[in-house]
């Protein structure tokens, strides 16, 4: 290869290598943005059923407050803050 080619050649490789690193460091960022948990929420579960329960305030990564119940089969569901027998299971985890 001629000197000026060679030099081309080495030119692109640099470019491609810095364009790959820049889009995976935009893909990082990316999928570390937070977001709401909860896209559908449950107005009621049976209050026995509860393991855990994690409530989550609104803050930038959420304009809304989240609660999330951990049932003890472990699967997780996210219940209705604004809902009435919710406000109640919150209550009598509060009270314990």
């Amino acid at each position: 290869m001629a000197p000026p080619t060679c030099r081309l050649l080495s030119a692109a490789l640099v470019l491609l290598l810095l364009l790959a690193t820049n889009h995976q460091a935009t893909g990082a960022v990316v999928a570390s943005e937070l977001r709401c948990q909860c896209l559908k929420t449950l107005p009621r579960v049976d209050f026995k059923n509860i393991q855990s329960l994690s409530v989550t305030p609104p803050g930038p990564h959420c304009a809304q407050t989240e609660v999330i119940a951990t049932l003890k089969g472990g699967q997780k569901v996210c219940l209705d803050p604004e809902a009435p027998l919710v406000q109640k299971i919150i209550q009598k985890i509060l009270n314990k």
